[in-house]
């Protein structure tokens, strides 16, 4: 069976700073979780938390994730931008052109997101989080909807998108050519195990993931990377129970 996909994990230096600021952007819950972590619990569809993660390493370079919020009107677009610059985001550019029509913003962690503008044809059945945007192959985007088990919903000049069965945003890959990739992903997903965590393993392994021997300890996961190279967390699904209730 497919793992599931639970949670998207954001290093930040301040955990709790950073959860407080998405929480006022997306009107999210907070839940502190059990130890040093910081959890957004989602009140929509989107289906994953927000896992903020403590780290003492700064961030460098433009993250190969981001997220696009989704915009009803104009006037829905400039309010989101409004309230979270005066949360604590900034503008910032990263080459984008005026005719785009999307605003390019960053947390105070200085990670990078959007602030997609309304009449957008791609995300038009999408909620406030539209989608998470990605730097990677079309074969990455063929095995995170194996892994998954979620189907393609754009396969095209080598960009492809999945979207879960229910619904919720979209995770879109944007093919060639990709940004060289500088140090460990600051944003990860972390998945849980449907059934034996080792079998699991196992399958995303034949799938084309390998392990990731280099990765921070952590307990309760398995450190795995994606065919493009990109880390993320299989846990067992106590754990996942675990988190889910502390």
């Amino acid at each position: 069976m497919a793992s599931r996909l639970v949670a998207l994990c954001v290093d930040a230096g301040d955990p709790r700073l950073l959860a407080g600021f998405w929480a006022g952007v997306l009107g999210w819950d907070v839940d502190g979780g059990p130890g040093p972590d910081t959890l957004l619990r989602p009140g929509d569809d989107t289906g994953f938390d927000l896992r903020f993660v403590p780290t003492a390493e700064p961030k460098t370079g433009k993250n190969r994730m981001h997220v696009d919020l989704a915009s009803e009107s104009p006037r829905h677009q400039r309010r989101t931008v409004a309230e979270a610059l005066a949360l604590g985001a900034r503008h910032i550019d990263v080459g984008q052109r005026p005719e785009e029509g999307h605003v390019v913003l960053a947390d105070p962690g200085g990670n990078e997101f959007c602030v997609i503008g309304a009449g957008n044809d791609f995300l038009a059945d999408c909620g406030f989080v539209g989608a998470l945007a990605c730097d990677g192959s079309r074969e990455v985007g063929y095995f995170w909807s194996e892994a998954l088990g979620w189907p393609l919903v754009w396969d095209q000049d080598q960009e492809t998108a999945i979207r879960a069965p229910h619904g919720g945003p979209k995770i879109t890959w944007g093919g060639p050519p990709f940004d060289p990739k500088s140090g460990r992903n600051r944003l990860r997903f972390e998945l849980a195990a449907v059934g034996d965590q080792e079998a699991e393993v196992d399958r995303l392994l034949a799938l084309g993931a390998t392990r990731d021997d280099g990765a921070p300890a952590r307990p309760g996961g398995v450190a795995l990377l994606d065919p493009d190279g990109n880390e993320f967390r299989v846990a067992a699904g106590q754990v996942r129970r675990y988190l889910r209730s502390g």
